[in-house]
């Protein structure tokens, strides 16, 4: 922490990023070279990822052990669980999840860029664009990851070549043109060596865009979320019932989308009353403005009924408000999806329980291909499914908000989350 102070450190922005990629492409030596060169790891766990390394004959330091915490990934070699790790430049603070990149663990893939800001996609530079390179970017594209960057690994073995580089960078541009990415960016890179990294290549002078430590801290995150739709969906009611605050109201959340501030009118679902802000309530402080993703406590000037679920909207800007609802969903569990199965479904804060209608068709994420023969889903399969809920839910399309446009499914009997749902329209 020398390089900067601790409240600097508290008051920097955060930023989330995923890394995918084929087996073998680099993932956790990338994450490993990461940390190490930005000084984000402590000396006793270099040391124990030096003994490790020497036990396994390698002729440096595998800077993978860093991130393959499980005991079964160290002795295969691979990443089979998402691992998080967590570290620090002066400009910028960091949430790695290392999600897994065999096809069997698409659902961890899933789990660590449900939440991300950006993607990094490994692409071994002597292979190309491969089937699983289409699959990871499909998955970010579900998941409308606001920022991909594409990292074209082991520039070293292919001789640092330009033209290699260049001919990647144009296969995967075809590639994405049929994918909905808002912004995809290229750095060649060489993980075990550092080139590119942390540190500029003096091995690829042709390429002069930034380090992909410096892509990453440059990255603007500030519209990542929706700023145009208001969306507060009420966590808790906040009653103190003491001397001091005896006829203290308030309702705690998250805002999931757009402003508000004091004055405004806003409306309650379900109920559809209609109430003026009072206050915006951030600790102990009363502020003018609360916009996505900030925790405040609202307080109105009416009394109203309101409870844990509800949701504070405008009237002039409402979301969809339904109980049939048709999914994008990722099955995440071995069991099989029922069809006419019933099931519990948590919506932001709201909890209700569902059956599944129709299973519309699903995806070949290798190929983008719908599958509408085949209408089984399975462990890791992505499908289009119709959902009836046995109360409304106030629901946006995912890719106009990813917050109120996700659900989980659960299984009752178990109370295992069996599946996650983005909303189509």
């Amino acid at each position: 922490m020398d390089e900067f102070s601790t409240k600097g450190y508290l008051d920097m922005e955060l930023l989330r990023f995923t890394t995918a990629g084929s087996v073998d492409d680099g993932k956790s030596t990338l994450i490993g070279r990461l940390l190490y060169d930005s000084k984000s790891i402590f000396e006793d766990q270099l040391e124990a990822v030096k003994r490790a390394s020497i036990r396994r004959g390698n002729e440096h330091v595998d800077l993978a052990l860093l991130t393959d915490g499980l005991r079964a990934e160290r002795e295969q070699g691979i990443t089979i669980d998402v691992a998080y790790r967590y570290f620090a430049t002066p400009k910028r603070k960091f949430i790695i999840a290392d999600t897994p990149g065999h096809t069997q663990y698409t659902r961890n893939m899933v789990t660590g860029a449900s939440t991300a800001n950006a993607a990094i996609i490994l692409i071994d530079a002597r292979n190309g664009v491969t089937e699983q390179t289409c699959r990871h970017s499909y998955i970010a594209s579900l998941l409308r990851i606001p920022h991909v960057i594409v990292c074209i690994n082991k520039m070293d073995l292919v001789g640092y070549s330009q033209d290699t580089f260049n001919k990647i960078q144009e296969d995967y541009a075809e590639f994405a043109k049929l994918l909905d990415m808002n912004e995809v960016r290229y750095v060649p890179i060489s993980a075990l060596h550092g080139d590119n990294v942390v540190d500029e290549s003096t091995n690829m002078p042709w390429y002069n865009e930034g380090t992909l430590r410096q892509v990453l801290e440059n990255i603007e995150i500030g519209n990542d979320h929706n700023l145009t739709d208001p969306r507060f969906p009420v966590q808790y009611v906040i009653r103190p019932l003491s001397d001091d605050f005896h006829d203290y109201r308030g309702y705690a959340g998250r805002v999931a989308g757009g402003v508000f501030k004091p004055g405004e009118q806003v409306t309650v679902l379900p109920s559809m009353q209609k109430s003026t802000i009072k206050s915006l309530d951030v600790y102990k402080t009363q502020v003018e403005s609360v916009y996505a993703p900030m925790s405040v406590t609202i307080t109105l000037n009416d009394d109203i009924d309101i409870s844990r679920g509800d949701m504070l909207v405008t009237e002039d800007n409402m979301p969809l408000v339904t109980q049939d609802i048709n999914l994008m969903v990722c099955w995440m569990n071995e069991k099989p999806l029922q069809l006419n199965g019933k099931y519990a479904v948590k919506h932001t804060t709201r909890d209700v329980r569902c059956i599944i209608k129709e299973v519309n068709y699903k995806v070949n994420v290798n190929n983008l291909q719908k599958m509408e023969g085949d209408l089984s889903v399975g462990l890791n399969d992505i499908a289009c499914i119709s959902i009836r809920t046995t109360k409304p839910l106030f629901v946006d399309p995912y890719k106009k908000n990813r917050r109120t446009g996700s659900l989980i499914i659960i299984d009752e009997a178990t109370n295992n989350t069996v599946g996650v749902g983005m909303v189509i329209e």
